[in-house]
């Protein structure tokens, strides 16, 4: 099956948002990894309802206007790596995670780094909040989108200074 995409312009840059039939399947950055998230064949549609409705929450939520988001889901991933993705979905909006939190919560607190790959595959940025995910230092770490985007997501939500020290 083909997914459609489209683009979007956004204060963290270019994303891509991507849907599979009638889902959700991918929030992409502008400087994507290579294979970081595998998709198949994509065509242009920037006249596809979910893509239209998810750049519609984004908007609000970058406006500061949204804070969770009523969109359908495609997760294309391992069944640990879906459960890690789920649980990104239950951080509430100006909260933050460490990996070892996330760990604990899909019952394998030993699974720090697996955490931490998963999360790095997420492949619904921002929509499954994994730049809510931070080190048990509180430290940023890395983010598929550069730490200048978990930074500025961060601070939107309350959670961090605008300010980069990066």
């Amino acid at each position: 099956m083909s997914s459609a995409f489209t683009f979007m312009q956004s204060p963290v840059g270019t994303l891509t948002l991507v849907a599979r039939g009638e889902c959700l399947a991918a929030v992409l950055w502008e400087e994507e990894r290579e294979n970081r998230v595998r998709l198949g064949a994509l065509h242009r549609d920037d006249q596809c309802p979910v893509l239209l409705e998810t750049a519609r929450q984004l908007g609000e939520y970058f406006a500061g206007k949204r804070q969770r988001f009523d969109l359908a889901l495609d997760f294309a991933g391992t069944e640990f790596q879906r459960q890690v993705w789920t649980a990104l979905l239950a951080i509430p909006f100006g909260e933050t995670r460490s990996y070892s939190d996330i760990a604990r919560q899909v019952g394998n607190p030993t699974a720090v780094r697996a955490v931490g790959a998963a999360n790095g595959r997420n492949p619904i940025s921002i929509i499954a909040p994994c730049h809510r995910v931070i080190g048990a230092s509180g430290s940023l770490t890395g983010f598929a989108g550069g730490l200048a985007a978990k930074q500025y997501l961060l601070a939107l939500e309350g959670r961090q200074s605008l300010a980069l020290d990066l």
